[in-house]
């Protein structure tokens, strides 16, 4: 089963919190791409990042976003 784009703007913004400290968090500003501001809401709705519009990791975001860094990093794939 293929990955939906919902999915993989999720990945990208879970990927996008540091890897050094889970003290760092993000803002996704009301004027950010549309596919950006939704991902933000999906993952806050799954419980994943502490506010609608980034935030911290959660617990669980930690854990999640360690899977997609691990998944990232098993294809050789650059992240900016």
């Amino acid at each position: 089963m293929p990955y939906h784009d919902n999915v993989i703007d999720e990945l990208n913004l879970l990927v996008k919190f540091s890897r050094r400290s889970v003290q760092e968090g993000l803002k996704v500003h009301h004027d950010a791409d549309i596919a950006l501001v939704e991902a933000a809401e999906r993952l806050h709705s799954k419980g994943m990042i502490s506010q609608i519009d980034g935030g911290y990791l959660t617990d669980r975001g930690i854990e999640t976003a360690e899977k997609a860094h691990a998944l990232i990093d098993a294809l050789d794939v650059k992240v900016d």
